[in-house]
């Protein structure tokens, strides 16, 4: 995997989404927790690209990825 110097607002700019701190929070509030059998590109609340997005960066490993992973975090406490 790639070393990036991407933070979470980069991560929700390159899915379309707001990415102000209070939105971030207010986006990570309104869909925690995440059920656990519940794959995160796999969550209802994703397009279909948001979630290709996301599945395609954790299965290659890619330069997203570890941001992506913190997201997931996030949304299962």
């Amino acid at each position: 995997m790639e070393s990036s110097n991407h933070t979470l607002k980069d991560l929700f700019g390159q899915l379309g989404l707001p990415d102000s701190h209070g939105e971030i929070e207010g986006f990570i509030s309104r869909h925690r927790p995440l059920a656990a059998g519940v794959r995160l590109a796999d969550a209802p609340f994703w397009t279909p690209s948001q979630s290709s997005f996301l599945r395609d960066e954790i299965d290659e490993d890619a330069d997203w990825a570890e941001l992506v992973d913190q997201l997931n975090l996030r949304l299962r406490e």
